[in-house]
């Protein structure tokens, strides 16, 4: 089998005196989109900052296209090719849609054909690129999010929850646009809570609870089995639909 493009081994992390993971261990595959899954406060956020450096792992490995990321920096561990969405955004808001493009991409002009491409995925943008983020929808500046992370090629993708708060036609959207970046071969690692969304998007799942992982497996096999999903995550799909 091919080496995963991440690989968490043992992980633990402490933020001040609480102990949040407790040896965390899984594998994210190349060219797939893989679900991080709990209930709130099981670690999942935590996850995803030990992993970008914002946080640092106690003790554990990292291994991002085999090398040890551990100890990295974020800004290092960003030129490796890792993008990261807080659930935050963390977009400009005084800011035009295009001024946030332009900062996010670090290394020069957003290739023509890829700017074509990320306003293909999220439409909005374009009728707003000249406006501040700050007059953006909710959704709207989730997108904006997605595309600073992905104006450079990235190796792997981390998003927190992008459809936290939407209305359903902007989760629909959302799930289109995270499609059309699976189809064109990004990694992704994505939390999420709306497991209708994850039971459409993902190619694996990876649960949490208490700061640990409990279940990994095909994304398929959760969706068949909704016993599995309510002793994991309390949840059925139905009640998502």
């Amino acid at each position: 089998m091919a080496e995963p493009l991440l690989q968490l081994s043992g992980v633990h992390t402490h933020i001040g005196p609480y102990h949040i993971l407790h040896g965390v261990d899984f594998a994210i595959p190349a060219g797939q989109l893989t679900m991080l899954l709990g209930r709130n406060g099981a670690g999942k956020t935590t996850t995803l900052r030990t992993i970008m450096g914002l946080w640092q792992a106690s003790s554990g490995a990292i291994r991002f296209d085999g090398q040890d990321i551990t100890k990295n920096s974020t800004p290092n561990i960003a030129r490796a090719g890792i993008g990261y969405v807080p659930e935050s955004m963390a977009i400009f808001t005084d800011l035009t849609v295009r001024e946030n493009i332009v900062l996010a991409a670090r290394s020069g002009p957003v290739d023509s054909a890829r700017l074509d491409w990320m306003l293909g995925l999220f439409p909005a943008l374009k009728r707003f690129w000249n406006l501040p983020a700050g007059n953006l929808s909710g959704g709207q500046k989730q997108m904006l999010a997605i595309a600073r992370a992905i104006a450079e090629p990235r190796r792997l993708l981390l998003i927190d929850e992008p459809t936290k708060g939407l209305a359903p036609v902007m989760v629909r959207s959302m799930i289109e646009a995270f499609k059309a970046l699976k189809a064109a071969g990004e990694t992704i690692l994505l939390v999420e809570q709306n497991f209708y969304a994850a039971s459409a998007l993902g190619d694996n799942v990876i649960v949490m609870d208490d700061g640990r992982i409990v279940h990994s497996g095909a994304m398929r096999e959760m969706v068949e089995d909704k016993n599995l999903q309510q002793r994991l995550l309390g949840l059925s799909l139905d009640a998502h639909q």
